[in-house]
């Protein structure tokens, strides 16, 4: 496992450690937490992708008319 080594101002190193004890976790775990959660974040679909389905603004797509089902002999 990698280790990571960071700066960061006193006033957030101050709100990490208070959300990390609200969340009763120590402060390493908590910052990976956090990491984990955004890097997999970016693996999500975009905002809006799927509000393009269904959007078409063309021609109607005609689908074409069902053929009769085929009578079978059966096997018994």
């Amino acid at each position: 496992m990698s280790q990571l080594h960071f700066y960061v101002p006193d006033e957030v190193e101050t709100q990490i450690r208070i959300r990390a004890k609200k969340a009763n976790l120590p402060l390493s775990k908590y910052l990976a937490e956090l990491v984990k959660r955004e890097t997999c974040a970016q693996n999500q679909w975009p905002a809006g992708y799927f509000d393009l389905f269904d959007a078409w603004q063309g021609e109607p797509q005609n689908r074409p008319a069902e053929l009769a089902l085929e009578t079978r002999n059966s096997f018994n």
